[in-house]
Parts: C-alpha cells; structure tokens; sequence
C-alpha cells in the first residue's frame, strides 16, 4: 500500500504517491498567484488553494489504483493566517508569511514583551512575517471579521480541518508561530494573554509524540477518488518536511530549498537561542523529526525572484518553450557565459531575507549596458540569490553551528548551473537526493510512519532517502567570485541609502 505527500506551497501545491518501495507511483502540482492588492501586502485565495490541492490528490488518486493509497500527511507554508468561519471555509484571504504589513504590530510585541525575551521562548526573533503580528493586525484593522470568526488557523490546520473535521496543527508549525513556548511544547498562555488571543480560537495540538488526525472525510474521499479507510497525519512547515525528505535526521546535517523563497536548514538536537542567532535574525523551531530543532536562514525572494523576470521580461522565451515543449528557464540560461557576469543584482524583490530582514530593501541590477543579454541577466539573478547564500552560511558558521556538506533540494536542485553556482560561490561541497521534491517525500514519510510501517521517523529516513549527484566547488571559479563578493557585501549598504531616501 502507497502513501501520499501533500505539498502547499506559496506558489503551487503538489502531490506524490510513493509506494513501499519510496519510488513515485504518480505526481501532480497546480499553480496559483499571492495577491498584492496594496503595496506590502501579501494575500491568497485560500478557497482556491483548497480547490487545486483536491484537483491534485485527484489526479493521483487515478494514476495509483493499482496501489492504493492508505495514508496522507502534508507539507505547508509557514505563518500565513486563514480566519475561518464554523465549517471551517476561509472568510477573508490568507494573509501570507511574506507579508509585511505588521510593522506596528511587531513593533508592540518587543516594545511589551522584549525582543530578547520572546527570543528566548519561541525562538522566532522579530518579524512582521511572523503569524502572532497578523493575528493582531486583523485584531485592530477587521474588528468584525475579528469577532465572528470562528478560528484562526494556518495552512496546516486548515486543510486537516477539512480534510477531518478536526483542525489539528502540528508542533512543528505551531513553533513557527511565535506563540509556541519551546521550553513546555504548548501554546504560550501569558504571551495569547497579553495579546488578548483565546487559544481555543487556534489549532489543537496533540502531544508531541501523536501524529494521527483522523481519517479522510467520505465526501472528500469520493471527490478525489479515494476508497477505504485513509489515514490522515499531521505533518509540518515545509522546509522541515523538505529537510526530512533530504536525509537531515541529526544533528549537524543540512539542507538548502530552492523553491518560491531559499531556506537553509541545520538540525540541532537542542535549540541554540544564543544572542547572534537572534541578532542574525535565524529562527529556531522544532523539526518534524522527533526531538530534533532546525535552524533557518532565509531569502524570501529565492526561485520567485527568477520567475519574476521570466514572467514579466521574458515572455518570448514562454511563447517558445510553448512551441518547443523545452522549459522556459532552460531557454533562458541557454546562452549564459560560463564565467562570472558582469552584473551585479541584489536580490530584495520582497524586502531582505536573513540576516538583515529589511523589509523596506529593494531589488537593483547593477552594471547594465545595451549588450546586456537576457541569459545574462538571468544567471545574475542566481548569483545575487547564492551571494545571498553565502552570506547566511556564514552567519551559521560564526554562531557556531556546523555542518560539512549542504543537501539540495526543491526546484533549483534540478538546475546544474545553479547548484554549481551554489558550490563555487559558497565553497561548500553539494549532495543531490534522487528526489528533490523533497517536502513531499519527507510527508510521506511521516504518513508511513503514522501507519506503523517504521518504527520512527529515521528509520523511514533510512529507508526512503538515497543521495545521488555530488557538486564539488570549482577551484578556478571559487576565486573570481570571492572577489565578486567582496564586492557584492558593498551592494546593500550602498543601496540602502538610496531606498530610504525614496521613501521619504
């Protein structure tokens, strides 16, 4: 019998069955848009996530008839807030991790709480992305929405309540929300207190060691085409989902997703909430490997930020890969030179990621001329996105957090250029799995196991991952661009001036 690994994205939601073999029986994603109806905003059509999530699970639902899927666990988005009614459908847009409308309300917190102190208890540092400053902004913006809805709960909860009927977050999530107290493993009573947020308004969390919702509601079962008894299990954030699915079970391993944003992420077997860490903005968070905490960095813009100019300059390379049936990126990297660019490009398309959250930075291409091609341009986007990178490697390194090699996985994973990219500029060796739709797979894993098919999650790890390509830093490249990125860590200073000043 087969598991499914559901995936909801920023972006996109996918699917995959795997089969007791932890080969793909079948695979299916959608596409679906963030709002941005007033400048740093960032919302979604949660309903039409939903909708595309059960397109999905249909589609594989029909390619694995012969092996039957028996369980379904999912891999979410992290710090996006959904106000549900009392049949738990959305009555507002999400409102997502990257938006940054908060800062009044981020503001409060370490003004009422301390940043430090709050640190030290979530280990989440301050942030308008994180969810608790979203629960206050609907608080005092949407006052009625605020008093009739029934819930407030994140893309996790949300689909577990509709899949079940019972919304259940996981710890996992719920660590990323800034109200989750690392220390007890529950909510934290004085912080919702404070912030006047009954906690039975949030998602129910079970013990750490439960996983086990419930089963798959019938009318959703018929809808995708599912039969018998499916088992439904919590999951977690996406990037722990994608950390399991690339082998990071202990402490000391590593991960980099490339996806809409690129996450590093370092298991620790304690949570490190040192006072660098909090400067260097990392978040601190429980893993969805029992007894195991990640640290992440993070660029918000990652792949979105190479879609963005795919999308929006380079639409005869769409047209072409229409015609052709090649990919769009490929095309347009096609003509990329082998040796750095001349470009410079700081990669702040939705403000800047870790370490410096700055979420008024913007994007800046520098060095244009009319010889300036667009394959060029579009390998300057992935060097400013690893320039990016390297500087969060080595912000862990100086927190003392170490790691010997980083595996890769997500979109990026699949481009040569951009995981070679990674292993010059960073200097650090790559290990490629075999698949690197890695947060579905690290799902399913957690669905296996709540079936009782593996003792605990590393054996199903053991068992599920296999790393394959290995990325060796070039030592002629790893030279030039040391000097391209001495020269890059001038690029943001330079430009922050300016940005404010068009603020003004």
């Amino acid at each position: 019998m087969s598991v499914i690994g559901l995936d909801i994205g920023t972006t996109g939601c996918k699917a995959a069955v795997f089969n007791d073999q932890w080969e793909i029986l079948a695979r299916a994603a959608r596409e679906y848009s963030v709002l941005t109806p007033c400048p740093h905003w960032a919302e979604q059509d949660a309903e039409l996530v939903w909708q595309l999530a059960l397109e999905v699970l249909a589609q594989v639902a029909t390619e694995s008839r012969a092996d039957p899927p028996k369980a379904i666990a999912l891999s979410v988005q992290g710090e996006a807030v959904i106000a549900v009614d009392g049949a738990g459908h959305p009555m507002r847009h999400a409102i997502l991790g990257m938006d940054t409308r908060t800062t009044a309300e981020s503001d409060w917190l370490a003004e009422t709480f301390g940043a430090e102190a709050l640190f030290r208890r979530t280990g989440m540092p301050m942030h308008t992305m994180n969810t608790v400053t979203k629960l206050l902004w609907l608080q005092r913006n949407e006052p009625q929405l605020w008093g009739r809805a029934a819930q407030f709960l994140l893309y996790e909860d949300y689909f577990l309540r509709r899949l079940t009927g019972r919304a259940v977050i996981s710890h996992c999530l719920a660590s990323r929300t800034q109200m989750y107290d690392l220390e007890t493993s529950a909510w934290a009573t004085d912080i919702l207190d404070r912030c006047q947020i009954d906690p039975d308004r949030l998602a129910e969390l079970l013990p750490p060691d439960e996983a086990v919702v419930g089963t798959l509601d019938e009318t959703v079962a018929r809808t995708v085409g599912l039969s018998g008894s499916i088992l439904v299990a919590t999951g977690g954030h996406d990037q722990a989902c994608a950390a399991l699915g690339s082998g990071v079970t202990r402490p000391g391993r590593a991960m980099v997703s490339t996806g809409t944003a690129e996450v590093v992420e370092v298991a620790m077997a304690s949570p490190v909430l040192a006072p660098n860490l909090r400067e260097g903005n990392i978040s601190v968070y429980r893993h969805v490997v029992p007894g195991l905490y990640l640290a992440m960095t993070l660029n918000h813009s990652g792949g979105l930020a190479l879609r963005w100019f795919r999308d929006t300059l380079c639409r005869d390379r769409i047209a072409e890969a229409a015609q052709t049936g090649r990919d769009a990126y490929d095309l347009l990297l096609a003509g990329a030179p082998k040796a750095p660019t001349d470009l410079l490009v700081l990669p702040h398309f939705a403000g800047a990621g870790t370490p410096l959250l700055d979420t008024h930075s913007k994007g800046a291409i520098i060095g244009l001329t009319f010889a300036t091609t667009q394959a060029e341009i579009a390998k300057a986007i992935l060097e400013g996105l690893t320039f990016e990178l390297r500087v969060n490697l080595e912000l862990l390194r100086q927190a003392g957090i170490a790691f010997d090699e980083l595996h890769a996985v997500g979109g990026g994973a699949r481009s040569k250029l951009w995981l070679q990219l990674k292993a010059d500029i960073c200097r650090q060796r790559l290990r490629v799995p075999r698949v690197t739709e890695a947060a579905c797979l690290g799902a399913a894993m957690l669905a296996a196991v709540a079936t009782g098919d593996y003792p605990d999650v590393p054996a199903a790890a053991s068992a599920a991952v296999r790393l394959d390509a290995i990325i060796e830093p070039d030592p002629q490249r790893t030279g030039e661009y040391d000097r391209r990125y001495e020269t890059y860590r001038r690029l943001y200073p330079a430009m922050k001036d300016i940005y404010e000043a068009q603020s003004t």
